[in-house]
């Protein structure tokens, strides 16, 4: 169990925490909390707890908007056949979808298209622009994809297919000779905000063509999908990314499309207080496993569908896809943890780069997001296909890793992606000599905060001042995700009300109080079991860091305290909460 240091932050000025909880009449917990976040006043307050939709841009600030919209119009009017290029992840069919769905409703004649992931690989290829050109594709709008696909969008251009991109991701030294090309951090595009998903760029071609016709709010209809798709890709859910999950998920949680209450229904639950956490960790790995394991196109399908019947059929093949993922990901975790073990020096080695042959192509990001969780360092996981190592690479908090893979740059065939994750290929014979360089990137740019797991406390807090009023207040700061983290609290001198308990895997569960007082809260601890034995009858006060939670139990809704780390203080024991 690797240590973590906590990181408690300095608190903002007290006169401007006195100020802001007295014009909102919060706590001046609260108020620090939302100082944290920028917001300095009454009028930000509001627009952070009552998002809106006016404050969207302009989507005509987007570089390549103009040219774009006025290529599909000329689609619409001259009834061209239009394919909706995607990719196989949530955001990528989550767009499709979308993009799908808004051109049908003004009557186009579109299709769509996603990549296989196990025969085709990432994003625009050769023989998919074979295979469209056949089907009599006149304007192919890929979606989360397309930024890289230089020469593939000449050769759509070699047979008379154009091409509008939407994309997210990092674009390299070339951008595609596409008829537009919308990506908001795409060099020359001012375009105020630069963390839009897939979905959120889709959304905002989809916005400005409906307002050139006169129907600008028709992308409304589908802001559930753009919602699905900023959670489920970790954007920073602030500014347009805010506003658009939020209403996606009122519109998910109010009006679900008949594919996302099969989604539901298979996952065994019910909208109507849906947040971007279950996305995340329950809706998105079901909507992932059917681009993981086979063909994503029952993605879009389960997305586009009218027709109830259908969607609960497809929402089972997802669960079902879901399932054997799951198996084929916790017998590759095992595997990779023995090479880690065997092959990886962990006291030289800053990343951990393995393959193996047979390894399934679709579970190796998670397994290798699952190493980063473990061990605290990049993690490259990597498996043959045609003969070349592909694979996935996930990184630390705050180390870009598309960088570290750009400098190694000259040992790859391809690579792809954003700070976080990434693609690569990477020749069998090329693998001691990536895994050299990589580790040589890593030595020479990762810093002393990269190496240790520091988990950022907000602010100290005593069980007292969790009150109904605050956790209600607090749960108007959702929806939460990068860029508005649920709060991380510290509180000190806390007791244990009965020994934890281990449950599931390696959780563990039991109750809290604080200072001999009634107020006593449950709490979970995921992957907190090795502190089970930590903790006796000569052993149970605890300094703890956390969120709050909302559960639901008996229909009523209770808090709980989801703990993230635990410091034990040896030799004191606390009797019913009083020393």
């Amino acid at each position: 169990m690797q240590d973590k240091r906590w990181n408690l932050k300095e608190a903002p000025d007290e006169k401007l925490i006195l100020s802001l909880a007295d014009s909102l009449n919060v706590s001046n917990i609260l108020a620090t909390l939302l100082l944290q976040r920028g917001i300095t006043n009454f009028y930000e307050a509001k627009n952070f707890f009552r998002p809106s939709l006016d404050i969207l841009h302009d989507p005509f600030l987007m570089n390549g908007m103009q040219e774009a919209t006025e290529r599909v119009i000329y689609a619409l009017t001259h009834n061209e056949k239009i394919t909706v290029y995607g990719d196989y992840d949530v955001d990528g069919t989550c767009s499709a979808a979308l993009m799908y769905l808004f051109l049908k409703e003004l009557g186009a004649q579109v299709d769509t298209y996603i990549p296989n992931r196990l025969t085709e690989g990432y994003g625009v290829s050769i023989s998919s622009i074979d295979i469209l050109k056949k089907r009599g594709t006149n304007l192919i709008i890929t979606v989360d994809c397309g930024i890289t696909a230089v020469e593939e969008i000449e050769h759509a251009n070699s047979l008379g297919i154009e091409t509008i991109v939407c994309d997210h991701h990092q674009s390299k030294e070339i951008i595609p000779n596409a008829y537009a090309v919308l990506d908001p951090i795409k060099p020359g595009c001012d375009y105020p905000f630069k963390h839009l998903s897939g979905a959120g760029v889709g959304f905002k071609l989809a916005r400005a063509v409906g307002e050139r016709i006169g129907k600008k709010d028709l992308a409304l209809k589908f802001v559930d999908l753009v919602a699905l798709a900023g959670a489920a890709d970790i954007v920073p859910l602030v500014d347009e990314n805010r506003v658009l999950v939020k209403e996606g998920l009122d519109l998910i949680n109010t009006n679900p499309r008949p594919g996302i209450v099969a989604l539901l229904k298979s996952a065994r639950m019910e909208p109507g207080n849906l947040n971007a956490g279950q996305i995340v960790f329950t809706i998105a790995p079901r909507i992932n496993a059917v681009g993981r394991l086979g063909d994503a196109n029952r993605a879009v399908e389960l997305f586009t569908t009218s027709d109830p019947q259908r969607a609960l059929e497809l929402a089972q093949i997802l669960e079902d896809e879901n399932t054997e993922r799951r198996k084929i990901d916790e017998m590759t975790f095992s595997h990779a943890m023995q090479l880690v073990d065997s092959d990886i020096n962990m006291d030289s080695d800053l990343g951990i780069v393995l393959h193996y042959a047979d390894w399934h192509p679709g579970v190796i990001g998670i397994v290798a997001s699952r190493l980063v969780e473990k061990f605290h360092r990049p993690a490259v996981m990597l498996t043959t296909i045609d003969g070349v190592a592909k694979g996935s690479a996930r990184s630390i908090h705050g180390f870009n890793i598309y960088e570290a893979l750009q400098s190694c740059e000259d040992l790859l065939l391809q690579f792809g992606g954003h700070e976080a994750a990434a693609g690569l290929a990477i020749e069998i014979e090329n693998l001691q000599k990536f895994k050299e360089r990589f580790n040589k990137v890593l030595h020479k740019n990762m810093t002393d905060e990269n190496k240790v797991h520091e988990i950022h406390v907000d602010t100290k807090i005593a069980f007292s001042e969790i009150t109904p009023k605050f956790l209600r207040v607090l749960d108007q700061f959702a929806p939460f995700g990068p860029g508005n983290m649920r709060p991380m609290f510290m509180s000190e001198n806390v007791s244990l009300v009965y020994p934890p308990r281990i449950v599931g895997t390696n959780h563990i569960v039991t109750s809290l109080r604080q200072n001999g007082t009634d107020k006593v809260f449950d709490s979970i601890g995921f992957n907190l079991g090795a502190f089970a034995s930590k903790i006796d009858k000569e052993n149970n006060l605890v300094d703890i860091v956390y969120t709050i939670e909302t559960i639901q139990k008996d229909g009523k809704t209770f808090p709980q305290i989801r703990l993230k780390d635990i410091h034990v203080k040896e030799n004191n024991f606390v009797s019913n909460g009083k020393p």
